[in-house]
């Protein structure tokens, strides 16, 4: 009898449970509903701004500026991604390893500087555009999945390692089908965080001729518009929760696949 009262309620506890992709569809929705249909909201930007003449951002429609803002987003992180996990990789391996003080410093530095403070010295090399803020986003992202590629990877338990070389695994066998795949949530955490920054520090790219969704917040600031700032900040605050729930799914299947082998 226990045993039937105790199934039965695992049972419901499983249909309760929400859809692992309820969340980023949610989120997701609402970013598309919002840069689509944000003329329609014009009485509540009214209410914030009765003053201003006009109180919908319509320099650049919202769409366009979604698909800026995740092409440099994207880029940046693409760049990153594949610069900081191979550091990490390298100076994990023994002929790397003397390397493993310089390139977690050289990491950190990128957050020493502030990311205006990187624009501001990009520019007159680099000029203005889109480039500049990428560079910026690429040295701001970079410490997050180095350090977590590293403890990834050194998290990794030596017996492991031990007995997948006794099985006869090459170094670089062993580095994809024993560490990578163990090291993987920790790595994509890492990548998690340095990607959801990156979408609100992207916007600061408005300031050097990248157009993106930070354009209505510059503009609002400097115009003294209200209406135009919460318009460029909802929506980034939308973008990162979409792109921040995907993470977590992912991030949870990474767990039950480790957790499963």
């Amino acid at each position: 009898m226990e045993t039937r009262v105790s199934n039965s309620l695992s049972v419901a506890q499983s249909h309760k449970k929400a859809p692992p992709w309820l969340w980023p569809l949610l989120w997701g929705a609402l970013l598309m509903i919002s840069v689509v249909t944000m003329s329609a909201a014009e009485p509540l930007f009214r209410w914030i701004e009765p003053e201003a003449r006009q109180v919908i951002y319509d320099r650049a429609g919202f769409v366009t500026l979604l698909g800026r803002h995740l092409f440099v987003v994207g880029i940046a992180a693409l760049v990153t991604i594949i610069v900081g996990v191979a550091a990490g990789i390298a100076v994990t391996r023994s002929w790397g390893s003397d390397f493993l003080p310089l390139v977690a410093q050289l990491a950190s530095l990128g957050q020493t500087f502030p990311p205006v403070a990187v624009l501001a010295l990009a520019v007159p090399v680099l000029g203005f555009g889109t480039l500049p803020i990428i560079v910026a986003l690429m040295l701001y992202g970079l410490l997050p999945i180095v350090r977590n590629t590293l403890a990834g990877l050194q998290g990794v338990e030596g017996d492991l390692k031990a007995a997948a070389h006794a099985m006869g695994m090459k170094p670089g066998q062993i580095l994809r089908q024993v560490e990578l795949p163990l090291a993987a949530p920790v790595i994509l955490a890492g990548i998690r965080t340095s990607v959801t920054i990156n979408i609100a520090t992207a916007a600061l790219g408005a300031t050097v001729g990248a157009s993106n969704l930070g354009d209505p917040i510059i503009s609002g600031i400097v115009n003294g518009n209200m209406a135009y700032v919460v318009q460029g900040a909802l929506t980034i605050a939308l973008l990162a929760l979409t792109i921040d729930s995907l993470f977590e799914v992912l991030q949870r299947q990474l767990r039950a696949r480790s957790s499963d082998a």
